[in-house]
């Protein structure tokens, strides 16, 4: 029966290599000390003697061999943890790494736990702050009703203001909740069909079109909610510019999946371009009408390791390159 212990195999597996390399000294010296003398008698104990160290060899050999294997099996199923396949680290190893593995697994769930318990708070949060703000908004149409023109467009504007801000906020913890759960990961191609479907339904109006060609196995790291988020924002400000055509594509570049979003709109001016996506400017200051999606994405793809450049569109709009790490 093999020893379940690391230390066991490898000490078992040394002592069997040691008696088999001294069984061949031993065999080579006595045949070359001897051999003219007792030629018969050195030539049978000889044949069991190589049998013998053979056999030490290679046992000791399949032991130490035996006992490292777990050590590959734990690295491939890290790598499956890390990737979204497991979300624990399955599988029976030697008494040495089994404390380590458990531990390791305990940490996992705990971090799961946390980062739902964040998730839950943030969503409570933006509930409770929502309610007051739809009062509000019904108020703010009261005043419009009765003739209060300015305060209302006033109240209107902040309470907008405030959603934005909640909804911004609320992306943010879930992204940096999503970044530090390993194994979370979302189809690129399901989230860009369903917000097609929406958007279409939406501008059924204006007769336009909107392509998604994303291959079936382009997937990235993270929530599916965050991929929406930005890939969302990104259709809608294409929706909105676009004169009939909104195209959806994304590539494979090493470990990246890169998502392009094209129209073919009036573009934005190559001088704009950095300053809708620049840390602290709101894109409906640089660019009117463009709203606070593209500083979200841009946040956003920052969180999951990824990043958002605006270019020319082949149709002649805009074209948002969106790059996140692929699962």
């Amino acid at each position: 029966m093999r020893p379940r212990s690391l230390r066991g195999r490898v000490m078992v597996g040394a002592v069997l290599w040691t008696i088999g390399l001294f069984t061949v000294i031993t065999i080579t010296f006595t045949f070359s000390m001897h051999a003219r003398a007792t030629a018969i008698v050195v030539h049978s104990h000889t044949g069991i003697s190589v049998i013998v160290a053979l056999f030490c060899l290679f046992g000791g050999l399949a032991l130490v061999r035996a006992a490292l294997a777990p050590f590959d099996d734990m690295r491939q199923r890290l790598s499956d943890v890390r990737t979204g396949m497991h979300h624990q680290v399955p599988g029976t190893y030697p008494t040495e790494v089994q404390p380590l593995v458990d531990d390791l697994n305990g940490l996992l769930d705990h971090r799961d736990q946390m980062v739902q318990r964040a998730l839950a708070k943030a969503g409570d949060l933006a509930h409770g702050l929502k309610t007051p703000l739809a009062v509000l908004a019904r108020e703010a149409e009261v005043a419009e009703a009765q003739g209060h023109h300015d305060l209302a467009a006033t109240m209107t504007q902040q309470v907008e203001r405030m959603r934005r801000q909640i909804d911004y906020h609320l992306a943010h913890a879930r992204a940096a909740a999503s970044g530090a759960t390993v194994g979370s990961r979302c189809s690129v191609s399901a989230s860009a069909d369903a917000l097609a479907r929406t958007l279409l339904r939406l501008h059924a109006d204006r007769g336009l079109t909107i392509e998604v060609q994303v291959p079936a196995d382009h997937s990235v790291r993270g929530q599916r909610e965050d991929l929406e988020e930005m890939l969302g924002n990104l259709l809608e400000n294409a929706c909105h510019w676009a004169r009939s055509q909104v195209v959806v594509s994304s590539t494979r570049d090493d470990s990246r999946i890169v998502v392009t979003v094209d129209d073919d709109g009036p573009g934005i001016d190559p001088s704009m371009r950095e300053a809708v996506l620049r840390r602290g400017v709101r894109a409906d200051e640089a660019a009117p009408g463009s709203g606070l999606g593209l500083a979200i994405v841009r946040d956003l793809a920052q969180l999951y390791g990824g990043s958002i450049a605006l270019d020319e569109a082949p149709q002649g709009g805009l074209r948002a390159r969106l790059e996140l790490p692929a699962a």
